[in-house]
């Protein structure tokens, strides 16, 4: 696994126990369809989440958010339409948020969590 895809899936991990503990429910991880991915989708009450995790190792080239784009957002609304047209559940509301996970080497990670961004 290439040292990126390996910090990637560490602070999606580290995103997935920071909601849990926040009093989320996991429902998917890395669900895929042919128009792309989505890293995490969790629940808490009538919300089901699309969470978009950007990861880090530092800032010397931008806060993890930066990555999230517009074209981006608008692909994350069109992921959660294909989900909630081929899921069980029927969402009352669906929120999209985005989870940066900052890990710098020997310390521990710094986790911000920005509900309802698009």
């Amino acid at each position: 696994m290439a040292r990126k895809d390996e910090v990637g899936r560490r602070g999606e991990d580290r995103a997935a126990e920071y909601l849990l503990q926040a009093g989320y429910t996991l429902v998917e991880r890395n669900w895929r369809c042919t128009q792309g991915e989505i890293d995490l989708i969790v629940a808490r009450g009538d919300d089901v989440v699309f969470v978009e995790v950007k990861t880090r190792s530092g800032t010397a080239f931008g806060h993890p958010f930066e990555a999230i784009t517009v074209a981006k957002l608008a692909r994350l609304r069109r992921l959660a339409g294909a989900w909630c047209e081929q899921s069980d559940l029927h969402p009352r509301r669906i929120r999209i948020d985005a989870v940066a996970v900052i890990a710098r080497p020997g310390r521990e990670p710094e986790i911000e969590h920005l509900e309802g961004v698009f």
